[in-house]
Formats: structure tokens, sequence, C-alpha cells
């Protein structure tokens, strides 16, 4: 049976979808002398998947300096947590041109990362480039992953501090997560390009309302204001007069 697949995944049905997490080994990298280590064992795998996380700033003209770089095998996720003495050490990881790393958006991390270390991207894929080929049109990882696997990635945590002392139970599983989830969607996207297994279906756009309907049906909803004429206070004198002609004009029983 051909798997359903859609042009527009629907944003409200992601709600009710399973989550989809990680569920393999997750290891934290401090420093330097782990993350040779860390890259040796990955520069040693078929394929990686790879995102960034930067502290979000909210307020306006602060930036951070990316935090995070995780990466991660079909069942070890590394986190390493940036610092300059750190960088050198992942220098062939990121310019390794032999093992696929597979990423989403990652020009904006290679940019990101380059603000700490300069160096010559290796082999990157990245999804948004591939997605397109059968057909869909979604580029956020939480719609392709519903889409192709009907499952939720959560967001929670994606404004958490990366910078804090200690990542978080949560922000270490949302983390690998994210990185993991580029390396099944890497693989299912060729298998069903491959095998042609899968139906496209085409969610019709929304009718959009042409102007001269916007603007008939602002005329109809558009009430009438009232006027208002603002009078000057009568005098003492005309006061009497105005009653005196109420008075005048009154009918007798």
């Amino acid at each position: 049976m051909k798997k359903d697949i859609y042009n527009k995944f629907p944003k409200r049905a992601i709600t009710n979808l399973p989550r989809a997490v990680f569920t393999g080994r997750i290891i934290v990298v401090l420093t330097a002398n782990e993350a040779m280590r860390a890259v040796e064992y990955l520069l040693d795998q078929d394929i990686l998947g790879v995102d960034t996380e930067t502290r979000p700033s909210f307020r306006k003209g602060v930036h951070y300096q990316v935090s995070l770089l995780q990466v991660s095998t079909h069942d070890t996720c590394f986190l390493f947590r940036l610092n300059n003495e750190m960088m050198p050490a992942l220098k062939p990881l990121l310019e390794n041109t032999v093992v696929p790393m597979i990423g989403l958006s990652w020009h904006d991390d290679i940019h990101s990362l380059k603000e700490r270390l300069d160096f010559t991207p290796g082999l990157f894929v990245d999804l948004q480039n591939i997605v397109g080929r059968l057909g869909i049109e979604d580029m956020s990882l939480q719609k392709l992953f519903a889409n192709i696997f009907h499952q939720k990635i959560s967001k929670r945590e994606r404004l958490s501090n990366w910078e804090a002392d200690a990542l978080s139970e949560k922000q270490q599983i949302y983390a690998a997560t994210d990185a993991w989830a580029c390396i099944v969607l890497y693989e299912e996207i060729i298998r069903l390009q491959s095998t042609q297994d899968y139906n496209l279906i085409v969610v019709p756009e929304d009718p959009k309302p042409s102007a001269s309907t916007s603007t008939d049906s602002a005329q109809k909803n558009q009430q009438p204001r009232r006027k208002y004429v603002r009078r000057r206070p009568l005098s003492l004198t005309e006061k009497k007069k105005s009653d005196s002609k109420k008075v005048n004009t009154t009918k007798k029983p």
C-alpha cells in the first residue's frame, strides 16, 4: 500500500499526532578532548544528522553566538556545548567530505558556526533542497516529519536558554530529536523517490477574495455615521423667547 503524502501538510492536523522522540544515547560534550574523541567516532559512521541551537534574544539589537551543535547517528547523539577551546577539534568533522551530514536550512547553521570558526563546509545535505522532488512544498522540520511519518516533533524547548550551566533533560531530548529526525527523513525521502511508493495529495488553495468582492463586503458592513451638530447654549433673552413660542403654539383643550 502506497504512502499518502501532501504537498502542504495542514498545521492544525499536527496537534493530535503521536509525538516522535529520540530514544538512543545522548552524550553531552564539554571539553576539547571529549570533542576530539566524539569526532573520531562520528567520522567512522555512514550518515549523520546535524542541527544547532542558539540562545534566543528577546531584546532588539542583542545577538548571541551559536550555543550547541548536535550530531546524531541512528542511535547516538552528541551534544557539543560550544566554546572557543572546543571549536578547532570540530573542524575535521565540519570539513569532512566522506560522511554525509544531513540538516535542514543548513546554510543558516553554517553561517552561525562560521562566526565561531573559519572552516570550509564539507559534505552537508540540506533536506530543503531534495524534498521538492516528491512534490512537497513544506520546508519546516515539524511539518516534514508530520507529513512523511504522521508523527509530531515538539518545539516547546526551542526558545529555552541554550547557554544555561546545565542542559535540562527536556532540552537534551529536544536537541537530539531534531538531529536524529534529519537522518530518518533523508532516508525515507530517498526511498520514496527511488520506489515511487507514495501518493501525492495536492491540497487546494483557499480562494482569495477579489478586490471588488472585498470592497463590496466592506461597503455592506459599513454603518452610516450619525452627524452631530454642536450648538451654543441659549442666552437668557433667547431662552425666554423660545419658551414664549412654546406657550403660544400650545393647543388649548
